[in-house]
């Protein structure tokens, strides 16, 4: 399994950003696609989370209101739509991928991991 994540960037604060990731070389489907971010010296931490099919979503709650992850099933591509960014949304921010099962999939490790695109908030 493949991600690609991209669209990080250096923004003021109030700005919004669109990180896109895709995913490929996998057979079958995941139970879902996530973002986390981590901050240097600190635990990657869990951002938004959403079904395969698209119809399940989940965010941590201090972005519920701001960020907004979508996903476009044809191309195999997840979105994370972030508006009125922060400083304290600066973090380099990953994709997953998690093959679990249950409605409590994207509350178990995931499975696979994309490399990082740095978000730079500037207040």
């Amino acid at each position: 399994v493949q991600l690609q994540a991209s669209g990080g960037g250096l923004v003021q604060t109030g700005d919004s950003l669109r990180l896109s990731c895709t995913a490929s070389r996998f057979t079958g489907h995941f139970a879902g696609l996530g973002w986390f971010r981590q901050i240097p010296g600190k635990d990657r931490t869990f951002v938004a989370a959403i079904s395969w099919s698209g119809s399940s979503k989940y965010y941590e709650d201090s972005v519920k209101s701001r960020f907004t992850i979508s996903k476009d099933i044809g191309k195999n591509m997840i979105y994370l739509q972030m508006d009125n960014l922060k400083p304290e949304d600066t973090a380099v921010y990953y994709c997953a991928a998690n093959f679990g099962a249950g409605a409590d999939w994207y509350r178990s490790g995931f499975d696979y991991w994309g490399q990082g695109t740095q978000v730079t908030v500037s207040s």
